[in-house]
């Protein structure tokens, strides 16, 4: 059986940020849980290429905006899961079991959002986030999104918009978990 899971991330110069983004997905890899990982650029001007491409990537370059980054990763991604991430998200160890749960559900899902920053500000952010996206079900792109392709494509896909893609798409999907 093929992996069935395709990690989308959208960037704009991360080559500060994606390798520990990268490094992080390295359980599911091994675990066999992650059929490929597709970069879609913004036309960055860093080592953002270099990177992607050395640990494999699909890399698709146009525009920049999320949204139509997005939709263009998820346009030749092939899995039957969709793992959208920004760059600078470093997934906690144990995530790929967290995700094999949500696959078993079958309903779209979402992380709890940390910062490494420390200090109030953040953790005033991370728990407003968590519990906006607990009780409405309408978490942020910083959080992640786990959603099948199916619900994906019946939700309308990712808007060619700049920003609040995240927004708009989770606005069509039915209720996170």
């Amino acid at each position: 059986m093929r992996a069935p899971l395709s990690i989308v991330i959208p960037t704009l110069n991360a080559g500060d940020d994606l390798p520990a983004c990268l490094a992080a997905l390295m359980e599911g890899v091994s675990g066999g849980l992650v059929r490929e990982l597709v970069i879609s650029d913004g036309g960055s001007q860093d080592a953002t290429r270099a990177i992607a491409l050395a640990a494999g990537a699909v890399w698709v370059e146009g525009q920049a905006g999320r949204g139509g980054q997005l939709a263009r990763g998820v346009a030749v991604s092939r899995g039957d899961w969709l793992l959208v991430l920004h760059a600078d998200s470093r997934l906690s160890p144990g995530w790929a079991e967290a995700v094999e749960a949500g696959l078993a559900q079958g309903a779209p899902g979402y992380f709890r959002l940390t910062y490494r920053a420390s200090g109030l500000g953040p953790r005033l952010v991370a728990g407003w986030a968590n519990l906006r996206a607990g009780r409405l079900g309408c978490p942020f792109g910083d959080q992640g999104l786990l959603v099948s392709r199916a619900d994906y494509e019946a939700a309308g896909g990712y808007r060619d918009i700049a920003l609040m893609e995240d927004m708009a798409l989770v606005r069509q999907l039915t209720p996170l978990r």
